[in-house]
């Protein structure tokens, strides 16, 4: 049985050189399932070892490019900071001088003619003081000005981004051999899904002649809850290798299927999205599917038959 998490995302071009990942085992057919699945645990402990995330095409991810322009925001603001803190201290500064200006001014008019005229220095720095007050008022506001323009540049820039206000979270459940849909629990928290959430759903869905369970390695999947539950139903928890979502592409191509089908629908809630999955698991299992034992059988049809022998 299979179970997968993820985010919908572009397909990168195909490399043309063959891929090596645990799931190539599958293609021995002289092995039954049983073994395979001993082979595919083994194959994947060995590629347990984290590596590094391909790039795309040096072109940033949609997180990343929110997470820079975030940066950049966090740095602007405090740029700005800055610059009212020194404005602040210049502010200071000039109040100092003006107001000493002032005591000179009134002292200045207690002088004689003679004594006024060997003050002139004075008045010099004065005035020369009042146009570099002028001047600094004037770059304050060509740096008001830019500053202006960086913040609306980038609020440009973050309006343009795709903003998520809700998650709703859906976990898929299939069986790699009869191909079924065994339950697409929904959860409403989004990303707020807990690894505890997850196992209760499971409790009520697998069946329990379950051997192995393959997921990805999310972090609902890789919880003590979870690897308590695998202890506890007795199965064997298989988690896929890193970036090789082909190791449980059963999985992945039903999630495809779903989000096709889901893009021809809409809906307005979390209920209305509960009744389209309510809908779309019979219709999967009941129509003829090309990747089980006998082609053209449903995964219903193939399961009953199964059964039978």
């Amino acid at each position: 049985m299979s179970g997968s998490s993820g985010h919908l995302v572009i397909e990168r071009p195909k490399d043309k050189t063959e891929a090596q990942y645990p799931g190539r085992v599958f293609e021995d057919r002289s092995l039954s399932y049983a073994e395979a699945m001993q082979a595919f645990v083994s194959a994947s402990a060995r590629a347990a070892l984290p590596e590094a995330s391909p790039e795309e095409d040096g072109q940033p991810t949609r997180k990343a490019e929110i997470r820079q322009l975030r940066l950049d925001e966090v740095q602007l603001r405090q740029a700005r900071r800055d610059i009212r803190e020194r404005r602040s201290q210049e502010d200071v500064a000039w109040r100092a001088i003006r107001q000493e200006h002032q005591q000179t001014e009134a002292d200045f008019r207690a002088l004689s003619k003679a004594e006024r005229h060997t003050r002139q220095a004075e008045a010099q720095r004065w005035q020369a003081q009042r146009d570099q007050r002028r001047q600094t008022l004037e770059q304050r506001q060509l740096e008001d000005e830019y500053w202006r323009q960086q913040r609306q540049s980038l609020r440009e820039r973050l309006s343009l981004l795709p903003i998520v206000t809700a998650w709703i979270a859906i976990l898929v459940i299939t069986d790699n051999y009869t191909r079924q849909c065994l339950g697409l629990p929904l959860f409403a928290a989004g990303a707020s899904v807990t690894a505890e959430m997850v196992v209760a759903a499971l409790r009520v869905l697998l069946p329990a002649e379950l051997q192995f369970l393959i997921s990805d390695r999310g972090v609902h999947f890789t919880a003590q809850v979870f690897r308590q539950l695998a202890r506890s139903e007795g199965f064997i928890h298989v988690v896929i290798a890193r970036h090789r979502p082909e190791s449980n592409g059963i999985a992945e191509r039903f999630v495809r299927t779903l989000k096709e089908w889901l893009a021809t629908h809409s809906w307005e809630n979390d209920q209305d999205l509960l009744l389209l999955l309510d809908q779309f698991r019979p219709e999967y299992n009941d129509r003829p599917h090309q990747g089980i034992g006998i082609p053209g059988l449903s995964p219903n049809e193939f399961a009953n038959r199964t059964w039978l022998m």
